[in-house]
Order: C-alpha cells, then structure tokens, then sequence
C-alpha cells in the first residue's frame, strides 16, 4: 500500500523558514533521510522512495497554504492514493512550544489548509502530524494565545532560556 506525506507551506524563499513551512520543513527532511530530490508533477513537487518496503510519496504543494486543497486533491488522484493514505504535516500556532500531535480524523479545528484540503476531498478522515511553532511569520512574532500564551510566559519566567528552535533544527 502506498503513502503519501503532504507538507502543507507557502511557496517562495521568503517564507521558507515561516512557521507556516514545518510540514515542508518535515518533507524536506523525509526527502534528505530516503535520499530523494523531489521533482515538480503538476501543482506539487513529489518524490517516490520506499520506507519499510512500501512505496512512500513525499509531497510539497505549490500553493499558498490556505489554497492547497486542490493541488492535493490532483496529485493524490494522480498517485491513485485515497485520503486515508495521505498524512498531512503542518503548524499550529495554538499548541505549546515543542508539542508534537496526531491526529487520525477531526475537524480542520480553523486550519485554513486544512479545511481547503478538507473541502477538496470531500472527508475530514485525514492522518494528521501537527508541530507546534509559537513563534512565525516573514516579520516575526505572532499573537500568543491559548497554550502558545502560556510557553512564552514560561520562557521569560526562565529568564529567556527557552528560545524557540530553528527550523531547520526540525
């Protein structure tokens, strides 16, 4: 059975290192592990390689995030792959710094991406990784809500010990 990891993102260099770009980010390094280079096919770049003997799409679309619905949609039904098995990777700004989620089906839970791939294919059963970055944007700092509230008050309570990784830590 084949599967595809979408990393959901923006195009273009300027919002490579955005918190918008960990599911890319995650990929990107997927791609480097297998040793693949992804090639453009259609409205995505897609690599094929193989991960405990069963192939294994990795897929970047190319489309701004909120709009990525559609281009998803065309390569999986390119690949001949259903939505039970794709696996989204993206950003939420709403988990704490550091927190990593799974999630197999659910509401897009107002993930703009989400909801648009969502949409496109007509189901919420969707394989899920979600990272947590609290800190994004081509300017920098976002408004802190919810669980990213409470890290950064965390991180000054530590005297600025806890600085959010790079990305290309990830």
């Amino acid at each position: 059975m084949a599967q595809a990891v979408v990393g959901l993102g923006n195009p273009g260099p300027e919002y490579r290192n955005t918190r918008h770009n960990v599911g890319q980010r995650v990929v990107d390094l997927l791609a480097r592990a297998l040793h693949k280079r992804p090639t453009r096919e259609g409205t995505a770049l897609v690599a094929r390689g193989e991960w405990q003997g069963e192939t294994l799409y990795l897929v970047k679309p190319l489309a701004f995030m909120n709009a990525s619905g559609p281009p998803v949609a065309r390569v999986a039904a390119r690949l001949g792959l259903s939505p039970a098995e794709l696996i989204l990777a993206y950003d939420d700004i709403d988990l704490a710094l550091g927190i990593v989620r799974v999630r197999m089906k659910g509401s897009h839970g107002g993930h703009k991406g989400v909801r648009s791939i969502m949409e496109a294919l007509g189901t919420d059963e969707l394989r899920r990784v979600v990272a947590a970055r609290a800190v994004g944007g081509p300017r920098g700092a976002v408004p802190r809500t919810g669980p990213a509230a409470l890290s950064e008050r965390r991180r000054r309570r530590a005297g600025g010990r806890l600085p959010d990784p790079p990305l290309h830590g990830i």
